[in-house]
């Protein structure tokens, strides 16, 4: 059974959108005053220890228009992963994609059950959204800023439920960034 992680750059009022300049947002690129060498060190561990991404459409759209051009271990990473994407429309569908089988839920569930290393989800707050309501994520990292931007998309479901969290791992970087890493308490 593969792992499910969810990986968010996430704001002190729980925003997760446009953390890195996309147009979405009027405060977009909140995360760059805060980029720092060690939280840079951390993304890239995370992403080689991947084996594979799974994205929601948007997400996919503004990865497969950014990461192509890009040439470092990291780019090199996200464009030689493959890409288990989201989407009603998967012949537009490029840059080592696939389309996650319908209905979303039983097709991410089969992903988890085939072989291989961890499934990372960035980004795709409504797909992470689903996941989490699903119980399909096994691990939750999210990378908090200090900063608010006052509103945006946000991954947490809004539907009153109880759920209760174990944390897995804790680390603060030099510009005051806060990796909190939980699991499901009892899973």
């Amino acid at each position: 059974m593969r792992r499910l992680i969810v990986t968010e750059f996430m704001t002190l009022d729980g925003v997760v959108e446009a953390p890195g300049g996309e147009p979405t947002h009027p405060h977009a690129g909140w995360t760059m005053p805060f980029s720092t060498e060690d939280v840079r060190a951390f993304k890239l561990r995370e992403v080689l220890e991947a084996e594979s991404l799974l994205l929601g459409r948007r997400t996919y759209e503004q990865f497969a228009d950014a990461w192509p051009a890009r040439d470092d271990e990291f780019a090199d990473k996200m464009n030689g992963m493959p890409k288990d994407v989201v989407t009603s429309r998967p012949a537009e569908l490029t840059w080592n994609a696939t389309a996650v089988a319908q209905p979303v839920r039983a097709g991410v569930s089969a992903l988890k059950e085939g072989d291989g290393g961890p499934i990372l989800v960035a980004g795709s707050a409504s797909l992470v959204r689903s996941l989490l309501v699903w119980g399909l994520v096994d691990e939750l990292r999210l990378l908090t800023y200090p900063v608010m931007v006052g509103g945006g998309l946000r991954i947490f479901p809004d539907d009153r439920e109880k759920w209760t969290f174990e944390l897995t791992e804790l680390e603060r970087f030099r510009s005051g960034a806060v990796l909190h890493s939980y699991r499901l308490a009892g899973s």
